[in-house]
C-alpha cells in the first residue's frame, strides 16, 4: 500500500492497443475531476512512452525527494499532482531502457514511495498492452476499478478484448469502456463524420458484459492543447458524462 499517503479511489486506465488515446482520456477525466472539487493525482504508468508530463506542460518541474517519500509535482491550474519517469530524466527524450524486473520494480516505488497530498481519486495511466506493468498494476495494486480505452477500428477492439479478458481473469472491476476517436465534427459544415468507421463501442461493451461509458470526438483542439501542455484549458461534454457514470 501508499506509505505516505491516503488515497481514496484508485482507478487504472487500460488497453490493449497503443494508439488510442488512453492517455488523453487519463488526463481529461483528471481534468474534470479536479474542476469538479476533486483532489486527483496521476500516475504515469506508462514509464517507456510517458506522454502525461507534456499534456499537462509539467516538464520542467521535478518531483522532490523528501524525507520521507517523494513528493509529485502538481500542475499550475487545476493543481493535479502528478509523477512520472519522464519527470526524473536528465533529457525527456532520454528511453527507459529497462527489462521486465525493473519495470515492475519501478511501479512498486511509485505506488509505495509517492507522498501524494491524500487525493480522492488516484488515475494510472497504464502503457498498451498486457505486459510487465499492466500486470503489476493489475496484482500489486489495490485498485477500485479500470476503465477500458479502445476505438472503432476493428483491429483495435480485437486487441481491447484481450485486455478485457485479463483484468476479467485478475478478477478486477471494470468500470466501462470508453471509445475515444469515434467521430469528428467537421469545422466547416458541422457534419460528424466517422474516420474509422461506425461506432462500435456500445455494441462491444455490451458483447463484453460491461458497461458503456461513452464516446469522444477526434478534436484537433484537443490535440493542439496536448501538445502545448495546455490540456487543463481544455473542456468537452462526453468527458463530463463519463465523470457522471464513474461517479468518482
Amino acid at each position: 500500500m501508499s506509505r505516505y499517503s491516503k488515497i481514496g479511489k484508485v482507478i487504472a486506465v487500460m488497453s490493449g492497443k497503443g494508439g488510442v488515446g488512453k492517455s488523453s482520456v487519463t488526463a481529461l477525466l483528471a481534468c474534470e475531476l479536479a474542476r469538479r472539487g476533486k483532489k486527483v493525482g496521476v500516475l504515469d504508468a506508462d514509464l517507456t512512452g510517458p506522454s502525461i508530463p507534456t499534456m499537462f506542460g509539467v516538464l520542467g518541474k521535478r518531483p522532490e525527494a523528501i524525507n520521507p517519500g517523494i513528493l509529485p509535482v502538481r500542475t499550475d491550474k487545476l493543481g493535479i499532482e502528478v509523477i512520472s519517469v519522464n519527470l526524473m530524466l536528465e533529457k525527456p527524450e532520454q528511453p527507459v531502457i529497462w527489462r521486465g524486473p525493473l519495470l515492475s520494480k519501478a511501479i512498486q516505488e511509485f505506488w509505495e514511495e509517492v507522498a501524494w497530498d491524500d487525493p480522492d481519486v488516484l488515475l494510472l495511466d497504464l502503457p498498451p498492452g498486457t505486459g510487465d506493468i499492466p500486470l503489476t498494476v493489475l496484482q500489486a495494486i489495490p485498485l477500485d476499478g479500470v476503465i477500458i480505452v479502445s476505438s472503432p477500428q476493428d483491429l483495435a477492439l480485437l486487441v481491447v478484448k484481450k485486455a478485457v479478458n485479463m483484468v476479467y481473469q485478475l478478477k478486477k472491476t471494470i468500470l466501462g469502456l470508453v471509445e475515444n476517436m469515434s467521430y469528428l465534427v467537421c469545422p466547416h459544415c458541422g457534419k460528424t463524420i466517422h474516420p474509422f468507421g461506425r461506432e462500435k463501442g456500445k455494441e462491444i461493451a455490451a458483447s463484453l458484459f460491461i458497461p458503456f461509458l461513452g464516446g469522444l470526438p477526434l478534436d484537433a483542439e484537443l490535440s493542439r492543447h496536448c501538445d502545448e501542455g495546455t490540456i487543463e484549458e481544455y473542456e468537452n461534454e462526453g468527458v463530463s458524462a463519463i465523470a457522471d457514470k464513474i461517479a468518482l
